[in-house]
């Protein structure tokens, strides 16, 4: 008995109490949230973020998911370098990653080449991620085999950028 699923939360009040519609302001936070998960930011590091998109002009939550594809981790991930985007943040950080054959920064802009260093060709994690053919779909990114290199053709438009987020309930939690 003790393994007998039930379909409602355990507690003294178990089905009575339970909230039957989420709020407008619970469907705004797990759209943060999803936001932050999915590229893998903490709250502080993703609040500057959509201060700068808010500054920046334009639509606030696309000029924000833009920046976001944007990021040095995100770009080696969406070029296949990396098989997760927490795998290509540790090859960021871990120096394997170079930005036009210098020192890496957080944001790419349009026209930067983005490589694997020449000591870090041969890393393991490198090879299986590029040999499994989820090399570069995306049509704001440009990829050369040879040279273990890709480009960063121009910023994405919303409508290329394949992530399930709604920017707006994010920029209207935020407005508060």
């Amino acid at each position: 008995k003790a393994l007998e699923h039930r379909n409602y939360p355990p507690g003294q009040h178990g089905i009575a109490h339970r909230r039957k519609k989420i709020s407008e302001y619970g469907t705004q936070l797990k759209e943060k949230q999803k936001a932050k998960y999915t590229y893998g930011l903490l709250e502080k590091q993703f609040r500057i973020l959509f201060e700068k998109a808010e500054r920046a002009g334009g639509v606030t939550g696309e000029v924000l998911l833009q920046m976001l594809e944007c990021r040095l981790d995100n770009v080696v991930y969406r070029l296949g370098i990396a098989p997760t985007r927490a795998a290509a943040r540790q090859l960021v950080s871990h120096r394997h990653i170079t930005v036009n054959g210098g020192v890496p920064s957080a944001a790419v802009k349009a026209g930067d080449v983005v490589a694997v260093r020449e000591k870090s060709k041969a890393l393991e994690v490198v090879a299986d991620s590029l040999r499994s053919n989820r090399v570069s779909k995306y049509s704001w990114l440009e990829w050369d085999g040879a040279s273990m290199s890709g480009k960063l053709l121009n910023v994405p438009e919303r409508s290329d950028i394949p992530e399930n987020i709604k920017e707006q309930l994010i920029v209207e939690l935020y407005s508060k």
